[in-house]
């Protein structure tokens, strides 16, 4: 019987197939990856918190509109008066006025703060802390009553001088200028100062520079707190119904002080003020979109 070499026998024997997974592309067997079923991220809790959320909103919807203690139809019949859409028009040129000058008087004190001089970054400054610094109602009680601090100034006796719509643009400009300033300064510095150096080196002048190269860029980072700003605005005219200013506020008072129908009296300053805030933030959105082409936040 002739002998056989384990070694050799195991050797020469040939090799076992390799074992191929099941689920591998190259496996016929496998199932096709375009049938595969996607079986979606059940959110149970964010499902459930939602429902509940709805809910709690419709019920108080619910409540609102069926509590006669509200009288709607007080509201209906106040809500487009002569003297709420005077006042309400008062209300809406003095937000203009005061943002408009307010940002112009902001943007310079932007511009001395940024300055190489030392006694123009103190003088801006020391605005901007004084006037951040004193309550609103203060600084109108102090220009209302100018006259008995100063008398006359230049020889101008200034008792009465300043009729409630003077003194309360003049309060509000210059408590608004001191916010506008540290916005306008922001957006400024927000520019990388490399851009400004190639503009320079390109021998664009001062005036070229802002216009084409600060401001586009700069008004990315002023617009969102501008437009909190206007809002903020709009409803902090309101305050001057304490100097008897007739704006949308101060009317509304002089009929629930007549007809003594408070609450529905001050849903209609509040339906009005939730009407124009809701258009200002529309277009506050439209502007950040038009100065966002081009980056990431562009939506």
């Amino acid at each position: 019987m002739p002998l056989v070499d384990p070694v050799s026998d195991t050797l020469d024997a040939p090799a076992a197939p390799a074992a191929v997974p099941p689920d591998t592309p190259g496996n016929p067997g496998s199932p096709d990856p375009a049938a595969l079923r996607i079986v979606p991220h059940r959110r149970t809790g964010r499902r459930a918190a939602a429902a509940v959320v709805l809910v709690l909103l419709a019920l108080a919807l619910v409540s609102v509109v069926r509590n006669d203690a509200f009288q709607w139809d007080v509201v209906a019949d106040y809500f487009l008066t002569t003297a709420v859409l005077r006042g309400l028009g008062l209300t809406l040129w003095l937000t203009v006025a005061v943002m408009v000058l307010g940002f112009a008087l902001g943007t310079v004190l932007a511009a001395m703060r940024l300055s190489d001089n030392p006694v123009l970054r103190g003088v801006s400054w020391g605005y901007v802390w004084l006037f951040r610094s004193m309550p609103i109602l203060v600084q109108l009680l102090f220009w209302f009553n100018i006259g008995a601090l100063y008398p006359t100034i230049l020889g101008v006796r200034t008792v009465n001088l300043l009729d409630p719509v003077g003194v309360a643009v003049i309060g509000l400009t210059l408590h608004e200028a001191a916010y506008a300033a540290e916005v306008v300064r922001g957006g400024i510095l927000s520019v990388d100062k490399g851009q400004l150096e190639a503009a320079q080196s390109l021998g664009l002048g001062a005036w070229r520079r802002l216009r084409r190269i600060v401001l586009p860029q700069a008004m990315r980072a002023i617009v969102p707190p501008a437009g909190n700003m206007l809002i903020g605005t709009l409803k902090g005219t309101s305050i001057v119904s304490v100097i008897a200013v007739q704006d949308l506020l101060y009317s509304v008072q002089l009929v629930y002080h007549r007809t003594y129908q408070v609450i529905p009296l001050l849903l209609v300053a509040t339906l009005w003020y939730v009407m124009v805030t809701s258009v200002l933030s529309a277009g506050q959105f439209f502007v950040e979109r038009h100065y966002a082409r081009g980056t990431a936040g562009a939506r």
